[in-house]
């Protein structure tokens, strides 16, 4: 589903603040350290509480797996000023399958209140919006996470109401809600539209 230019891992995304790039082997003790965080891993599906470098090193590897095969594409967060330091990560699964992706992300606490995830998931849809032939885009937000929430309507998602979303690290499904962002409703770099985003 995603194309030859997102397959290699030298293939990064620029924003004015960050840059996003494949994850590497490298980056599994700080994503056991900032997602294995309570306040970060429990507004999850599927990030482990604890949450150990091991169980990070099999989500690296698996990620670089479905990065190669372009089934799926996931990218980690780093400052410009610190590119080697992952702060975050967002990803898209499941087009291949469904013909729509699912997005999911997070960000270590140390980063919050900054907009930075709005700033990488803009860059990240404009992305998928401009490389592929998908036409739909779907979320889920646990309801403790209001941050997520918001998130989703600054980049245009609309709720499609309550469902009961699979969350393997929490044991079992959660009620969640439901958010879905149609081409014709983003304005990307790539000539969709998209509604203008306040600052977060």
């Amino acid at each position: 589903m995603f194309p030859e230019i997102t397959r290699d891992d030298i293939f990064r995304l620029e924003t004015e603040r960050l840059w996003l790039r494949w994850p590497r082997a490298a980056d599994a003790p700080t994503f056991a350290r900032l997602a294995g965080n309570p306040d970060v891993a429990l507004k999850t599906a599927r990030i482990p509480q604890p949450y150990e470098p091991r169980q990070a090193e099999e989500f690296i590897m698996l990620s670089r797996a479905e990065n190669d095969r372009g089934d799926g594409l996931s990218l980690v967060l780093t400052l410009k000023r610190h590119p080697g330091e992952a702060i975050g990560v967002i990803g898209a699964h499941g087009a291949a399958q469904r013909g729509v992706a699912s997005i999911g992300f997070w960000l270590g606490k140390p980063y919050w209140k900054q907009g930075l995830m709005t700033e990488a998931a803009t860059a990240f849809l404009d992305l998928i919006f401009g490389v592929t032939s998908l036409d739909r885009v779907e979320s889920h937000v646990m309801f403790d996470n209001p941050a997520s929430k918001r998130v989703h309507e600054k980049l245009g998602f609309v709720s499609q109401g309550c469902c009961v979303f699979p969350a393997p690290a929490r044991g079992g499904d959660v009620p969640a809600e439901r958010f879905q962002l149609t081409r014709g409703q983003t304005h990307t770099t790539f000539g969709a539209r998209r509604p203008k985003l306040t600052e977060s």
